[in-house]
């Protein structure tokens, strides 16, 4: 038997290597006998791994455990999926799948599986985005990031890039300089009457700098406006329902009595 190279105490034991072949047995035979899964294409189902994705980060935001174990099951029926359509072309098996992924996970960890040693998780990180320009994976340290990601989380793991080859500010307290700064040159084109144009440009640069300021600072903005995001929804139904108790329909109310209950559903909150 070839010596692993990880800790054996982490091997897989029968079952769950039963339950894996089991699963990936039964998307082979879907494949063969269902009408619909026969019908199904790399491009047909693309969209449902983005909605399973979606699907699972909402189940992480709820803390909801019970979902999360479906939803992963869901994201890895994707995978297994995926896999079995690319062996039937002759493109790649599962076992290139699994076999790749372990391979660029020893390389990139030469830390835990090699003789490196890293003093922190930023020298981690930078290991990470150095190992794969010298295995020629990328010409550029901005490849790799997906250009269909929401602009919030783009910008970051943009940011994140920059900083895994070294570029990057040395502490939060200059990024807030930057934001103070992009701020400032914001309000002097809105003050100015600036096109739209011009003000989207620098409102960009303000975004990207707010961006950098909260993950210099430990923040991921993604899930921070999510969370906006979902008290504003919260609490403006929390405004629906008080103005339905007092017979008040939405499009008839006024904002002064919208701002009361607003107000009064947020010191609530609050308290």
């Amino acid at each position: 038997m070839t010596d692993k190279i990880y800790d054996p105490t982490f091997t897989e034991k029968g079952a769950s290597l039963e339950a894996y072949s089991d699963f990936v047995a039964i998307v082979r035979q879907l494949r063969r006998d269902c009408p619909w899964d026969k019908e199904q294409s790399h491009e047909s189902v693309k969209h449902l791994l983005i909605e399973e994705a979606y699907e699972t980060v909402e189940a992480i935001d709820d803390e909801d455990w019970v979902q999360l174990k479906k939803e992963l099951g869901d994201i890895l029926l994707h995978v297994v999926f995926h896999s079995v359509m690319a062996a039937e072309a002759g493109t790649f098996t599962l076992q290139d799948v699994i076999q790749a992924e372990t391979d660029k996970l020893v390389r990139r960890h030469p830390h835990v599986f090699g003789d490196t040693e890293v003093a922190n998780v930023q020298e981690v990180l930078t290991n990470w985005e150095t190992i794969k320009i010298r295995e020629g994976e990328k010409k550029s340290a901005m490849e790799g990031v997906p250009r269909n990601l929401p602009m919030l989380l783009k910008a970051l793991r943009i940011q994140e890039k920059a900083s895994g080859v070294g570029f990057d500010f040395p502490a939060p307290a200059d990024a807030w300089e930057k934001v103070s700064e992009e701020l400032a040159e914001f309000r002097e084109l809105a003050d100015a009457g600036a096109s739209i144009k011009e003000q989207e440009a620098e409102l960009g640069d303000l975004f990207f700098a707010i961006v950098n300021y909260a993950r210099l600072s430990g923040m991921n903005p993604e899930n921070a406006l999510g969370r906006t995001n979902a008290k504003f929804i919260r609490r403006f139904q929390g405004v629906e329902q008080a103005l339905e108790a007092e017979g008040i329909p939405l499009i008839d109310a006024s904002l002064e009595q919208m701002d009361a209950h607003w107000n009064s559903i947020k010191e609530k909150e609050q308290a």
